[in-house]
This record gives structure tokens, C-alpha cells and sequence, in this order.
């Protein structure tokens, strides 16, 4: 089962990670000011995560892909990592896709 992981960086900022059953990040959040912000966050991820439509399919300056997920006002909620190729972005789609509605909350800030 996936979790998300909420963390202060060093700015005192909060921001989560969503990661995978094996424990590989997926999805990372942008920062937030509060942590009920980021809570909003987690929560604006679990429910827009199903939509295919609100995944934003890039390619890096280095032609690596990625994808962001926006929420339904078109703000992005959190970005991946660089993938090798296209099916590997897709799998990690399909992998938020499985991990965010039923993941734990970890908060490690």
C-alpha cells in the first residue's frame, strides 16, 4: 500500500511525497506554508488522481518525460520524477493512479 509522506524542509515549508508500495517515490508535492495546506494538498491528490485528464504529460529540456497533476482550478498539486521513456511515465501514472486514494499519512515534520 502506498503513503503519503509529509516532511518541513529546510526553509520550515511542509511538503509530501506520495510513494509507492515499495517504498519509491512517485508523485512530490510543491511547498506549503501550513500543514493544513498540505493536508489540502494530500487530499486535492487522493481525489484528482483518478482523472486521467488532470495529468500533465511533459518532456524535460534533456527529453526525459514527466508528468504533473493539477488540480480541477489547473494548479499544479505535485510533480514527478524524470522517467527513461514514456512507458516508464505512464506505469508511474498508473502507479498514483493505484497508491493515492487508499494511502497512509505519515508525518514526519
Amino acid at each position: 500500500m502506498g503513503k503519503f509522506e509529509i516532511k518541513k524542509d529546510k526553509s520550515g515549508q511542509f511538503r509530501f511525497n506520495l510513494k509507492a508500495g515499495n517504498g519509491q517515490v512517485i508523485l512530490s508535492s510543491e511547498a506549503y506554508k501550513t500543514k493544513s495546506s498540505c493536508d489540502n494538498g494530500i487530499e486535492s491528490v487522493r481525489k484528482n488522481s483518478q482523472d486521467d485528464g488532470k495529468y500533465d504529460r511533459k518532456t524535460a529540456k534533456d527529453g526525459s518525460p514527466y508528468f504533473n497533476l493539477k488540480a480541477s482550478n489547473g494548479q499544479v498539486i505535485g510533480s514527478s520524477e524524470m522517467y527513461s521513456g514514456t512507458s516508464a511515465m505512464e506505469n508511474g501514472i498508473a502507479s498514483v493512479k493505484k497508491n493515492a486514494p487508499d494511502a497512509t499519512i505519515t508525518d514526519n515534520s
